[in-house]
């Protein structure tokens, strides 16, 4: 009797637990965000002493004065630090600082001033070896900045930064930029520019290097990586493909949690916000929406340690944001499940 009576209890004390889960993830809503008009975002630019490099920054903060979490983006090749700031202004109503970074040598500046017809050559011409890495530089040059304003009195950003909760994203360029600095492995090099202060990291149109192996590349990950494409993401600067896109997923560790949306219809424009070119598909109006709602479910899950974040992300309600033809795979680490 005391078995059966045993039994039964924790079959009742799991079909609670299960309700509770179920109950909580229904509750969090990671596209909500408070009512009132968010605070402008802040230009400005600082150096790089040791490199003698300007390095411009558009920064969002959270209303609240409470030092927030910090999520660095980079652009892609062409673009500036005004670029995709759907996603500041709403990462930033959720609680984050956000901060754009401008790298110089592969920004706008670029094509700007180049006659129409040749401005693809000039793109394809800044995508070198020095602006990469001059770009994984900028990353830890800007960590190392926020740190000293967030230390110093007299200046304005003075403890609103929480840097040991830092996530790193970008698009394209950007997120080749955010896999250096975010655990992925050179030959020779290994990972050299991997910066360990990144918490979680989340890429929009990841790319392969070369014709290194994927699991040779990105096999040494030890963080939580988000990737995001589309159905129609490719690339007319290197030939990527979409196929070549969602080898980085492949090549991830199992030791890590990781997440790949390939959004259906979708084109490299889809995670920006600038004026679409002439010829192409509207917009799918659903698209920045599922963005915004996985990525900011993510930093929630691995910056801010939520479980409801982790039962959203990790369960029906996040397939029910997504449209039907979106694709959706993930894997949890044994090591992280909770």
């Amino acid at each position: 009797m005391k078995v059966l009576r045993s039994s039964l209890w924790l079959l009742y004390s799991g079909l609670l637990f299960s309700l509770i889960s179920v109950t909580q993830a229904a509750q969090y809503d990671p596209l909500k965000t408070e009512s009132g008009k968010s605070a402008a975002p802040i230009d400005l630019t600082m150096q790089d002493q040791s490199r003698n490099r300007d390095i411009p920054l558009r920064v969002y903060f959270p209303r609240k004065k409470q030092p927030a979490p910090v999520l660095l983006f980079s652009h892609g090749l062409g673009g500036a630090r005004t670029g995709s700031q759907y996603l500041g202004e709403h990462w930033s109503a959720r609680g984050y600082v956000v901060v754009y970074l401008q790298h110089a040598g592969s920004d706008e500046a670029v094509w700007k001033d180049v006659p129409a017809l040749q401005r693809l050559r000039a793109l394809k011409s800044a995508t070198t070896l020095q602006n990469t890495v001059d770009r994984y530089q900028d990353v830890s040059a800007v960590l190392d900045q926020l740190a000293r304003w967030n230390g110093d009195s007299q200046h304005q950003f003075h403890q609103r930064m929480d840097l040991n909760r830092v996530g790193m994203s970008g698009h394209s360029y950007g997120a080749v930029t955010t896999q250096g600095v975010s655990g992925q492995s050179w030959r020779l090099l290994g990972k050299r520019y991997t910066d360990p202060r990144i918490k979680a990291a989340v890429m929009f149109s990841p790319s392969i290097h070369g014709r290194a192996e994927p699991a040779d590349s990105f096999g040494q990950v030890s963080i939580p990586w988000m990737l995001l494409t589309g159905t129609k993401d490719t690339s007319p600067i290197n030939d990527t493909t979409v196929a070549d896109r969602r080898e980085v997923y492949q090549g991830l560790p199992d030791s890590i949690d990781k997440y790949e949306l390939v959004l259906f219809d979708a084109q490299h424009s889809a995670f920006s916000d600038g004026r679409q070119r002439r010829g192409l598909a509207r917009r799918n109006p659903n698209h920045h929406k599922s963005i915004l709602a996985v990525t900011t479910a993510f930093w929630d899950t691995y910056l801010l340690d939520s479980k409801q974040a982790r039962q959203w992300l990790q369960g029906k309600a996040c397939r029910e944001q997504l449209d039907p033809e979106d694709e959706w795979q993930l894997e949890v680490s044994k090591n992280q499940i909770r």
